[in-house]
């Protein structure tokens, strides 16, 4: 699977999970839709001492509920109408192996209770077996989802959570790494026409651009401009990217009109003081969650962190109390 990684961050992450990898510890990677969560795992795969051995992945979200059980437990003949011969399962494919669990935020609670037990080395049956089946299996899973906030309403086991995440990973929205996007764009770009370049004002645009969809957005947008375009260079007109929106927070914002020289009436706006009082309201809306108030802000994680030092805790913990 080929890697393009220019970013800090991500050479970070990757040399992480070089090191984890030699373990057999659960690895739970958690980032938005589109960011590169099976890059990630497929790289604690390729550095571990199971590379020689099978990797088999599955998207728990595109199995309908009720094959979930027979794709990563197998069945029997018989079991059902339909099995004419005996099918193993995901977990014995993987057997000695990795088996990559995307979406796993999506499994129903009846099998959060049997991949847990799995997890924790108890044998299983087939369905509609009668031998059990033991496997020695590395489980790397993904989510785009906030799985705490989910054990939180009772929608995702603790223990299966705690079980999956011994170790967890988390992949940065292309936004925050934005080294990494002309050396993608001219990849996906390559691989599509290698005969086709961005002129510099397109890079500056593709540079610019939030990317909510991430590295598969990034990827669209430059596979269709590479198809529509009829000139040796993209240019800005052929990205058909929409004019960025503003931060959520904004459009909430009341218009407030500074004093004028003169002393006409208004309001004198202290500036730090609005967008102390915005970024409070703005946590106090998402009970607290750092990474959404981030994103509803508009700003990094890390530069959210930094403010709300500065602010101090007493000045947080008011927030949820007004």
């Amino acid at each position: 699977m080929p890697a393009v990684i220019s970013s800090p961050g991500m050479r970070q992450l990757i040399e992480l999970a070089e090191r984890i990898a030699q373990s057999n510890a659960a690895v739970l990677i958690t980032g938005e839709s589109g960011s590169g969560k099976e890059l990630i795992a497929r790289a604690v795969h390729h550095y571990s001492l199971r590379c020689a051995k099978p990797w088999v992945d599955v998207s728990c979200a595109a199995l309908p509920e009720h094959l979930v059980e027979s794709e990563l437990f197998g069945y029997e003949k018989g079991a059902f109408s339909g099995a004419d011969s005996p099918k193993p399962g995901l977990f014995e494919l993987a057997d000695h192996g990795t088996l990559f669990l995307d979406e796993v935020g999506e499994l129903e609670p009846r099998m959060q209770v049997k991949l847990l037990r799995v997890l924790d080395g108890v044998a299983y049956y087939r369905l509609g077996g009668t031998r059990k089946v033991t496997v020695d299996v590395r489980i790397v899973a993904a989510t785009n989802q906030d799985l705490e906030q989910m054990v939180d309403t009772g929608s995702f086991r603790g223990d299966l959570y705690h079980r999956l995440g011994q170790i967890c990973l988390r992949v940065p929205p292309l936004r925050e790494r934005t080294e990494d996007i002309v050396p993608l764009a001219e990849h996906f770009l390559k691989q599509t026409n290698p005969r086709l370049s961005f002129t510099g004002e397109a890079l500056q645009i593709l540079e610019g651009h939030r990317w909510p969809g991430n590295v598969r957005e990034l990827r669209n947008v430059v596979t269709k401009a590479a198809v529509l375009s009829r000139e040796i260079e993209i240019g800005p007109d052929d990205l058909l990217l929409a004019p960025p929106r503003p931060p959520a927070s904004a459009t909430t914002m009341p218009v407030l009109n500074a004093t004028s020289a003169g002393g006409s009436s208004g309001t004198l706006v202290n500036l730090d003081g609005m967008e102390k009082s915005t970024i409070l309201r703005v946590l106090a809306q998402t009970n607290g969650h750092q990474q959404k108030a981030a994103e509803l802000l508009g700003i990094s994680r890390r530069t959210l962190s930094r403010k709300l030092k500065l602010y101090g805790r007493e000045a947080v913990r008011q927030s949820y109390a007004s």
